[in-house]
């Protein structure tokens, strides 16, 4: 029986995939979506406007507006009005948004670790030398 080999971009597929269904344990765990563990690392890196949180996420203003509205209700993030008129908004981790960004982060730290323990650390360089050229090649046209 011959066992057919899947092709490179078939392969990442289906890793993506992988990928994005531990990460939505990870994150479901804590209580937060992908997106939001995300939008809740900008802000620890104090990325603290609508406006900022936009550009650096290239995310549009009302999906941006509704992922930050779920975590102030989540009490994840605060809000505060700025500014001579209060309608510009400065956004910062709560306690429990750190605490929630800490935990997501530490348990994906050792999910990564996991996944890439038995590869030495040549290989692991190796694999990210060459998703890096095939990032590139896939950013030009065909």
């Amino acid at each position: 029986m011959e066992v057919e080999m899947k092709t490179i971009l078939e392969a990442l597929r289906q890793t993506e995939k992988q990928y994005k269904t531990a990460l939505t344990k990870i994150t479901k765990d804590n209580g937060v979506t992908i997106a939001e563990w995300q939008l809740l690392q900008h802000l620890d890196d104090e990325i603290d406007t609508q406006d900022k949180l936009s550009v650096d996420t290239g995310l549009d203003n009302s999906t941006l507006s509704r992922q930050l509205h779920s975590l102030v209700k989540k009490e994840l993030v605060a809000s505060e009005a700025i500014g001579k008129d209060h309608r510009q908004l400065i956004y910062k981790l709560t306690i429990l948004g750190s605490d929630t960004l800490m935990a997501i982060n530490e348990k994906h730290r050792f999910f990564q670790e996991n996944v890439f323990k038995v590869w030495s650390e040549e290989e692991t360089s190796m694999l990210q030398i060459l998703l890096n050229r095939l990032n590139k090649s896939m950013t030009k046209p065909f």
